[in-house]
C-alpha cells in the first residue's frame, strides 16, 4: 500500500555513503516489516471482511492510546471537543442527535457525522472524498476553526509531550519518537481500525452457509437489493466479503435538492424535536446555486457536482440520520428518496432512476438492512 507518511529521517538519507546511514535505512524497514506483520495476525477480521490493512492496524500499544485519544475534550482548543462527541460509540460511531455536526461553541456544521464501523477499508474519506490516508484525516478536524479548533500542528503536540501521562504513552507505543504529527495521526488510526463491523447474521447467511440466519423478509430485501432494487450497484457485496461501497462517488440528488428548496424546510430543534419553519421569514433562504457542491470542491470537475462518496452499510440501523446532511431521518425515507428516483438535476447519476416498488417490497429492504 506503500507509506502512511513521508518515510522516516533514516530513509530520506538513504543516498549517505556512511556505512552507519546505511545500517539505519535497514533497521527502519526490517521494523516496519515486523510492526506491519505482527499487526496483520493482532487483528482478526470477522466473517465477511477483509484483513486490516497492517500499514493501518498498529500495534496494541497504539491502539489504546490512539483510543485514549479519540474520547479526549483536551485535545480541542478550548477542552471542550473530541472525536467520540461526533462519533458516539453507541450510536453506530455517528451521532444520531442532529442532522448536522456540532463544533467547537455549539457551531453547526456543514455536514452530517458519518459512521466509523471498517473505516479502515475506505479509500476516500470524509463525504467528498477529500482524504486518502487514514491516519493524515484526524488533523482536518483537529485544525478545522468550526470543529476542535486547534490554531496549529506545532502547540498541540508541544502539550501532549509535555503531558505527564501523554508523553511516556507516546515514547512506548513509539520509541524513538514519542508524540510527532505523524504518530498522533496513527494512533488514532489504528485505534479506529479496530472498530469492525462484521460476522453477523447477514455474513453467517451469505458467507457461512447459514440460511436460517436471515428471515424470508430479510433474504427478500436481500434479493430486492442485489436485483431490481440496484443498490448493490454502488453498495457492492463481493464473493467473500462485502464492504458495501464501491469505493466511488455519486449525485443522488440529495445535495441539489436540499440546497434548492425554498419556502418551508423542516428544521430540528433539539434532539428529536422537528419543526417546519419559513426560511425566508427568518432570513436564511438561500438563492443560486447550493453553497455545498460535494466532490465537485475537491476535483472541480462539472461531473462532480452535489457527488458524495458512497457510504458502507454495516450498523446502518444505528447511524441515523442519513445522507451527507443529514436530511432523511429513518431508514424507510432513504428508500422511499430511492424509489422516486432520487433529486432530479443536470448531474444526477444514471444509475439512479425510479424503482417503483411496492410498500411490501420497501419494508423488506429495510428489514434487510437491518440485519447488517
Amino acid at each position: 500500500m506503500g507509506w502512511l507518511f513521508p518515510p522516516p529521517a533514516t530513509l530520506r538519507v538513504a543516498t549517505s555513503a556512511q556505512g552507519g546511514d546505511i545500517a539505519r535505512v535497514l533497521h527502519a524497514l526490517a521494523l516496519l516489516f515486523c510492526v506491519g506483520h505482527a499487526a496483520a495476525q493482532d487483528i482478526q477480521s470477522p466473517l465477511g471482511l477483509p484483513p486490516i490493512p497492517a500499514t493501518v492496524a498498529g500495534t496494541p500499544a497504539m491502539r489504546r492510546l490512539g483510543e485514549k485519544l479519540f474520547f479526549d475534550r483536551s485535545i480541542s482548543a478550548n477542552g471542550t471537543l473530541s472525536c467520540a462527541m461526533c462519533h458516539i460509540p453507541a450510536q453506530g460511531f455517528a451521532s444520531n442527535q442532529s442532522a448536522l455536526s456540532i463544533g467547537m461553541e455549539g457551531r453547526s456544521l456543514r455536514r452530517n457525522a458519518p459512521s466509523l464501523y471498517n473505516v479502515a477499508f475506505k479509500n476516500f474519506l470524509f463525504h467528498d472524498g477529500r482524504e486518502t490516508d487514514l491516519a493524515a484525516q484526524v488533523w482536518g478536524p483537529l485544525l478545522a476553526a468550526d470543529e476542535m479548533g486547534n490554531a496549529g500542528i506545532g502547540p498541540l503536540i508541544a502539550r501532549l509531550r509535555a503531558d505527564a501521562e501523554y508523553g511516556p504513552l507516546f515514547e512506548a507505543s513509539f520509541p524513538g519518537e514519542g508524540a510527532t504529527m505523524m504518530t498522533l495521526g496513527r494512533a488514532i488510526a489504528a485505534y479506529e481500525a479496530s472498530l469492525l463491523r462484521g460476522g453477523g447474521r447477514f455474513d453467517r447467511a451469505i458467507y457461512g452457509g447459514e440460511r436460517s440466519a436471515l428471515t424470508a423478509q430479510e433474504w427478500r430485501g436481500y434479493a430486492l437489493f442485489t436485483g431490481k432494487a440496484g443498490c448493490a450497484a454502488c453498495h457492492a457485496i463481493g464473493p467473500e466479503t462485502a464492504l458495501f461501497t464501491d469505493q466511488s462517488w455519486h449525485n443522488t440528488g440529495v445535495a441539489f435538492r436540499s440546497g434548492a428548496r425554498g419556502g418551508e424546510r423542516l428544521v430540528q430543534l433539539a434532539p428529536g424535536v422537528f419543526q417546519n419553519v419559513d426560511i425566508a421569514a427568518i432570513g436564511l433562504a438561500q438563492t443560486g446555486a447550493p453553497s455545498d457542491v460535494g466532490r465537485f470542491e475537491i476535483t472541480n470537475a462539472p461531473a462532480d457536482r452535489w457527488a458524495y462518496t458512497t457510504p458502507m452499510l454495516r450498523g446502518v440501523s444505528e447511524s441515523a440520520p442519513y445522507m451527507h446532511d443529514g436530511s432523511l431521518r429513518t431508514l424507510a425515507e432513504v428508500i422511499e428518496f430511492y424509489d422516486r428516483g432520487g433529486g432530479a438535476n443536470p448531474s444526477l447519476d444514471p444509475k439512479i432512476r425510479p424503482l417503483e416498488l411496492t410498500p411490501d417490497e420497501k419494508a423488506a429492504i429495510v428489514a434487510f438492512l437491518e440485519a447488517l
